[in-house]
């Protein structure tokens, strides 16, 4: 058998691949009303490492209106911002 054979084949890694750090609701939940929420935040809060970019997911429930400025939103994590009264910026 050769030995380009019997060596194990390795996948393939893209570089490029954007790659991001999740943050629920119900971590958002925690900060006070009216509050702008950015990646620079969430990385003082300890929340994200912020190599990353943020997306916000909808697990958990929001109660108080806040601002929050992220990459990416999930559809739910949307809805329940807006319907608490909050607003959403999307960063590119």
């Amino acid at each position: 058998m050769p030995l380009t054979i019997r060596i194990p084949k390795r996948g393939f890694i893209n570089v490029f691949k954007e790659q991001y750090e999740i943050v629920n609701l119900e971590n958002l939940s925690k900060f006070e009303p009216n509050t702008e929420i950015t990646p620079e935040l969430l990385k003082v809060k300890g929340l994200i490492k912020g190599r990353n970019k943020v997306k916000i997911l909808g697990n958990g429930e929001l109660s108080i209106p806040l601002t929050v400025k992220a990459h990416r939103f999930s559809k739910s994590a949307r809805e329940k911002i807006l319907k608490a009264k909050g607003k959403v910026e999307q960063i590119t």
